[in-house]
């Protein structure tokens, strides 16, 4: 029996990001560092949503963050694409689905 004194206190949850969606995400950045578009990336686990964010330069802001907010599985789907400008380019329920607006167009940062 737990008094007020001995309450437990659990660290927050983050979302992450599972080894299939980290597979089929690298698969498509892959391609792009091979092309010599993507230069870095990095990985959030935020307590609402997982973020891969894509860099041309280490030193910059990101040109694309694709966002996985599982609270938003039942309306619009859990993943999405962001462009730098945060226009979101494509959102649904399938990650592969969504990953597809990268074989539509070439995408390149406007200065």
């Amino acid at each position: 029996m737990a008094t007020g004194l001995q309450t437990s206190r659990r660290a927050p949850a983050f979302i992450m990001w599972d080894r299939r969606e980290l597979a089929e995400i690298l698969n498509v950045y892959g391609r792009f560092v091979a092309m010599g578009e993507w230069k870095d990336y990095a990985i959030d686990g935020l307590s609402d949503q997982a973020v891969f964010s894509i860099f041309r330069r280490a030193s910059e802001v990101p040109m694309f963050a694709i966002i996985k907010t599982p609270a938003d599985a039942q309306r619009q789907g859990s993943y999405k694409v962001v462009a730098v400008d945060g226009h979101v380019l494509k959102r649904g329920h399938e990650l592969a689905q969504v990953l597809r607006v990268f074989d539509k167009k070439r995408f390149s940062v406007v200065s």
